[in-house]
């Protein structure tokens, strides 16, 4: 099992970019760069390349939408290269506030979107001519809305530094996560809670990794939560409960929000319910209070040092094969050393 963390930061990504350094020597596997409509992930990506030595630099996630597949292979192959093969690339669909609301795109068949760029982004790495003529049209032509009609299928100029780059799928979905389970190299779920993991996804994990081709490595699974490791510490999973509200009850609309149904799908549908309306109706507070400890402690890793090597080893046996921490420490390195030595 791998260790990978997000990269945290209140205002400035470059101040926090510089402390990875000191992960990475305490022997950090990954680490992960949001984007949502906030600094774009691979400018910081680049940066940390030139920063660190070992440690693997993911995207997640670039949305399938504000980028065109061409982008995305310029985009993965270069940050490859900088990176001297350390990339990876987590794609997802976003939702249709960012997409629409920030990029002004329509959301639309993200399912057959996904599928198309991958295909593309692997051709595009391979040095492939992209050819296509589904949602994408390559090369475009007067009949699909090309002014000239001069258009070419062309290869990448470069030379990529590997054939492929890692290409994982932020999903919570059935449909999303089989399609993962499928054609992705790993998958990365939020507010993941392993007891509940199979009762879910099992299904859905099962029939995409019955179409999955013998070409591809057995998935990755990315998921993990805060981490806090002493005797008295429970209370730090207050701290979790911004982020749990946000996504539960502001991350969306009523009847169109992702991680709601998520929650509702672990059992806690009055819960859910009361979440979103005390968020949208502008009582955060309120609505923090009204995460379920339960599921607060389902999903991190906050306890004394026993208590988290239990669940580690829960979040082992429900498939995960990279930990993804958010240390609540003021010495993180030291915390990553000591879940090192817990991962064993």
């Amino acid at each position: 099992m791998k260790l990978s963390m997000p990269l945290m930061y209140a205002g400035n990504p470059r101040e926090a970019a510089d402390q990875v350094t000191a992960l990475e020597a305490a022997g950090l596997d990954s680490v992960w760069i949001a984007e949502a409509y906030g600094f774009d992930s691979p400018t910081l990506m680049g940066y940390l390349a030139a920063k660190t030595e070992r440690i693997e630099i993911g995207a997640a996630i670039l949305n399938i939408y504000s980028r065109t597949p061409g982008t995305l292979i310029q985009t993965a192959a270069g940050l490859d290269n900088v990176s001297g093969g350390r990339a990876i690339i987590g794609l997802g669909a976003s939702g249709p506030q960012v997409i629409e609301g920030w990029h002004g795109l329509p959301y639309a068949k993200p399912l057959a979107r996904t599928r198309e760029v991958i295909e593309l982004m692997r051709a595009g790495i391979r040095r492939e001519k992209l050819e296509a003529d589904g949602i994408f049209k390559l090369p475009l032509t007067k009949e699909d809305g090309a002014v000239t009609g001069l258009g070419k299928a062309l290869k990448i100029l470069t030379h990529p530094e590997r054939p492929a780059v890692p290409i994982y799928i932020a999903g919570l979905g059935q449909k999303s996560v089989e399609q993962a389970a499928e054609i992705a190299d790993g998958w990365l779920p939020f507010l993941y809670a392993p007891e509940k993991a199979a009762s879910i996804w099992g299904d859905a994990l099962a029939a995409g990794a019955a179409k999955r081709s013998a070409d591809l490595a057995p998935l990755e699974v990315v998921a993990g939560g805060m981490c806090a490791i002493g005797e008295d510490v429970k209370g730090l999973l207050d701290f979790a409960r911004p982020l749990f509200a946000l996504y539960i009850g502001g991350m969306g609309a009523r009847g169109k929000n992702f991680y709601n149904d998520l929650a509702v799908q672990y059992g806690y549908e009055a819960e859910a319910r009361e979440i979103q309306d005390l968020y949208l109706d502008g009582k955060k507070k309120e609505a923090e209070a009204a995460i379920p400890l339960e599921l607060l402690e389902m999903a991190n890793l906050v306890g004394p040092a026993s208590y988290v090597k239990e669940r580690i080893e829960a979040f082992r046996e429900s498939g995960v094969t990279n930990l993804q921490i958010t240390p609540a420490a003021d010495d993180a390195p030291a915390l990553i050393r000591q879940v090192k030595e817990l991962i064993g």
